[in-house]
């Protein structure tokens, strides 16, 4: 069973689909902490009301981060990491710790769409103005660098004709809530393998 710090940024819609998943038996995990970047998150709202530990960090000195995080999720007994719609780069010294123990959800088919400042509706816009037919949703290892890990599992969505942002988003949206939890319980089932950078799956 996977013991889960999941980060979060916002609504944490990613972070609620997890967290019905383990009800649901479909995840063998326990989320023991959530962290995010904004006191006003509403996910971090929604950790605290499920009584689980949660931490801010935007009165934390930038300096002070990895510390903080990782004294905080070593406190509460955390052996994963789960980035669900968080919107910093994580520390180096977070990511060294947790060396292909981490993982993040992007909006789009990695290794396109990716890297600094593509997140939210910036994804969907420039996967519309690219005339792009496919789009979907990619769960990858985290890295010192945003969106290049190897790859675990990705599904795509058709990109419809008269498509917005917000249209392309919620389909996609959809995609991750049902692709993260399957992700996180390959790693609960110890099927993942890391070897040359490289994701095997074994059955």
């Amino acid at each position: 069973m996977l013991r889960l710090a999941v980060f979060v940024s916002g609504r944490g819609s990613n972070l609620r689909s997890i967290h019905k998943a383990i009800r649901e038996r479909r995840l063998s995990a326990e989320i023991v902490s959530v962290i995010s970047n904004r006191d006003d998150a509403p996910a971090l709202a929604f950790a605290a009301a499920e009584g689980i530990p949660v931490l801010s960090l935007e009165r934390v000195p930038i300096d002070e981060h990895a510390r903080a995080v990782l004294e905080f999720i070593g406190a509460n007994g955390a052996d994963f990491i789960a980035l669900a719609g968080y919107m910093k780069l994580i520390p180096a010294e977070v990511v060294a710790a947790f060396r292909h123990r981490m993982v993040n959800i992007h909006p789009a088919l990695l290794p396109d769409f990716g890297g600094k400042g593509m997140y939210g509706h910036r994804v969907h816009e420039a996967v519309i103005a690219s005339g792009a037919t496919v789009s979907g949703a990619t769960v990858h290892l985290v890295d010192e660098e945003y969106d290049r890990g190897p790859i675990v599992m990705q599904r795509t969505v058709t990109v419809e004709d008269g498509d917005t942002p917000e249209t392309l988003a919620a389909r996609v949206l959809q995609v991750e809530h049902a692709i993260y939890p399957e992700a996180l319980q390959l790693f609960a089932e110890r099927r993942v393998d890391i070897i040359d950078n490289t994701i095997i799956i074994r059955s």
